[in-house]
């Protein structure tokens, strides 16, 4: 009976012990959500109401100092901050200077230097954030012919089938950023040199589409956490009104008509001299694929990776006009096509910008319009696309 109680004793104990491990912080500060605990030991969690009962003592220590939080992410309910901005907002620890060596004095509010590590190393964890990806049966892809680069000016139609051989609409289109992905494309008028009006409606989805991918996911807060942190912006309506502008504003690609900007372009596609302009998204390839408008011919290259999202290189013609190569990430989130673009413009705009998806290069080419400009002198997107590695 004295063994009986013993083992039963322990086993109780050991559980108890198993148990506190799952709603513990220790050793998880500063990671990012784990569906496999039963709380959260990141910044984020207090904004969710998830953190662990040890997130203060362990993870915080004392909230009106620096020590163990320089540079860390935006968080409305700290007493005080220890990131590149709060010198800008006066809203520094006392012990900011000392502890991270930065200014507290708000002189300059100059945004730190974003490193090439810092872009990789921030998109892997978008990656990983992905959630709303399609996976493989959701996505059936049948990429048929393979030409070489010289090959792609051509315009013949080496693969007698469709590129999509099934994607499952219910699943991923009744998702929020989806269906509000999908509510813009129609929006637009794909010949250049023709004014682009749009109705309340319509501005209004544009504004639904970037509140959904950026405020209403947790990909999106991640991607803001880090340029907040990085100081390019100070707070996250500003960081969704500059998108805005950046993404959406008007500008003339043809005789002085603000027929342009940078979502047409990148995401819905334009005619421009009787050629194919722009056009990078999987979503919109799909449903004019589907509609009998986009004739799919070839593709030129070929990402390394066996899951979603994947990169591919197509040559097609859209309604009679010609693309050579539209390259785009296929199977990801509209949250995360938009966000891996605006990263590179961000931090790298007119520039090749390298990141990492699954321990794998992603080049990602961002252009500027250097035409015109919009608030302080800021540049809208002209272009940006997936390239190959050199």
């Amino acid at each position: 009976m004295k063994i009986l109680l013993l083992v039963v004793l322990s086993v109780t104990l050991f559980c108890q012990g198993y148990s506190n491990t799952l709603d513990s912080c220790e050793g998880r500060c500063g990671y990012g959500t784990d569906n496999r605990f039963s709380c959260q030991c990141n910044p984020n969690c207090e904004r969710f109401k998830d953190c662990c009962s040890d997130y203060v003592s362990l993870c915080k220590g004392d909230s009106t100092s620096c020590k163990g939080r320089c540079d860390e992410k935006f968080n409305s309910q700290n007493q005080c901050h220890c990131n590149s901005k709060c010198g800008q907002h006066k809203n520094c620890c006392n012990d900011y200077t000392n502890i991270c060596g930065g200014d507290s004095g708000g002189g300059g509010g100059g945004s730190s230097v974003i490193t090439d590590s810092e872009i990789q190393a921030i998109s892997e964890v978008l990656y990983a954030l992905d959630s709303n990806k399609a996976s493989a049966s959701e996505v059936i892809l049948d990429p048929q012919a393979k030409v070489h680069d010289s090959q792609t000016s051509s315009q013949k139609d080496l693969s007698p089938r469709p590129l999509f051989r099934y994607l499952n609409e219910e699943a991923l289109f009744s998702k929020p950023t989806y269906a509000a992905f999908v509510a813009l494309l129609d929006n637009y008028r794909r010949e250049t040199g023709h004014t682009e009006a749009f109705t309340p409606q319509q501005l209004a989805e544009q504004d639904a589409f970037v509140r959904e991918s950026m405020s209403n996911t947790e990909l999106g807060r991640e991607l803001f956490a880090f340029l907040y942190t990085k100081g390019r912006y100070s707070s996250e309506e500003e960081f969704i009104k500059d998108l805005k502008m950046m993404w959406f504003g008007l500008y003339s690609r043809y005789n002085g008509k603000m027929d342009s900007s940078g979502f047409e372009h990148i995401f819905a596609g334009e005619v421009k001299s009787g050629k194919v302009s722009g056009f990078h998204n999987w979503i919109q390839f799909y449903l004019l694929e589907k509609r009998g408008l986009l004739n799919y011919y070839s593709h030129s290259f070929d990402g390394p990776w066996t899951s979603y999202p994947d990169v591919l290189g197509m040559q097609f013609k859209w309604d009679g006009y010609y693309k050579q190569v539209g390259s785009a990430v296929i199977g990801c989130s509209p949250e995360f096509d938009f966000a891996i673009y605006s990263l590179c413009y961000i931090t790298r705009p007119g520039k090749r910008c390298s990141l990492r998806l699954g321990r794998k290069e992603l080049i990602l080419q961002t252009y500027t319009w250097d035409k015109t400009s919009y608030g302080n002198g800021k540049k809208f997107i002209g272009s940006a696309f997936p390239s190959t590695p050199r």
